[in-house]
């Protein structure tokens, strides 16, 4: 006789498996939950740079004020267009009394500093002829009470530089700073418009329409810009019109005049 089989169970039923419908399904849901994971963290990796990125440049701005500490002045910018491993790579300019030399890349050797923002590109650096000179050869821009026999600028010199932003909706500029500035930092960001490799090639030329980011990459400007980022778009103008404005990703930070003088003051090299 035969033993009972207990009910419900088969001697010879299929073992259960997925179909492909099934595992269709279930690899829609893990692409989509990855999907999910993924996108966080990449922001969470450009929020990261940017914040490196700025502690660098705070960095470069401390390193540039403890440079005039030291020898009355602040430094020529370095030459972008020197690659890496050339002579005077990273060495601040000899001089800097035109408009394309007071323009160009933070001197890094010259500073000990980093040479690169996060995205790997040189950062750019603007500074006021009478900041720059040559004690021997200093121009106040003012009559100084009492001329400095240990600074190359008087307590009453004052840069030539403005940081000004824009309104969303109007896109009018505004100033952002009450004086004058002696030196200006940027960083062309994420999209590297107008920023110098470790090459000394332009990583990329800034587009027509990119009114602001121009100005940051430029040479002959006075005027630097420092506003909220915005994506890239089609169609945009950062000047006028219902269109967004274009795309910007600069970070951009500066030395106060009043920060400098006073520094200046304090370690007894202006009187």
């Amino acid at each position: 006789m035969k033993p009972s089989q207990a009910p419900g169970i088969h001697r010879h039923g299929r073992q259960a498996g997925f179909t492909l419908a099934e595992l269709a399904i279930v690899l829609l849901v893990v692409g989509l939950l990855l999907g999910g994971v993924l996108m966080p963290l990449s922001m969470q990796m450009e929020l990261r740079r940017i914040a490196d990125t700025r502690k660098t440049m705070e960095e470069t701005k401390e390193a540039l004020i403890g440079f005039a500490l030291a020898n009355g002045r602040l430094p020529c910018p370095a030459d972008p267009t020197i690659a890496d491993g050339t002579a005077n790579a990273g060495v601040e300019r000899a001089t800097c009394t035109t408009a394309a030399t007071l323009f160009g890349a933070v001197p890094w050797v010259t500073l000990n500093v980093a040479e690169t923002d996060e995205w790997g590109r040189r950062f750019n650096y603007r500074v006021t002829s009478t900041f720059a000179d040559s004690i021997a050869a200093a121009t106040y821009g003012c009559v100084p009470t009492t001329n400095p026999t240990l600074s190359s600028f008087a307590l009453c010199a004052s840069g030539d530089m403005k940081i000004q932003s824009r309104t969303v909706s109007t896109k009018a500029l505004y100033d952002m700073t009450n004086v004058a500035l002696p030196a200006v930092i940027i960083s062309a960001g994420k999209n590297g418009y107008g920023a110098y490799t470790s090459q000394g090639i332009i990583y990329a030329a800034v587009p027509a329409a990119n009114v602001d980011e121009t100005a940051n990459a430029a040479s002959a400007t006075v005027i630097y810009i420092s506003r909220e980022k915005t994506e890239a778009s089609t169609s945009c103008s950062d000047t006028a019109g219902a269109t967004p404005m274009c795309e910007f990703d600069d970070l951009v930070t500066w030395i106060p005049l009043t920060t400098l003088m006073n520094r200046m003051v304090v370690s007894g090299k202006l009187p």
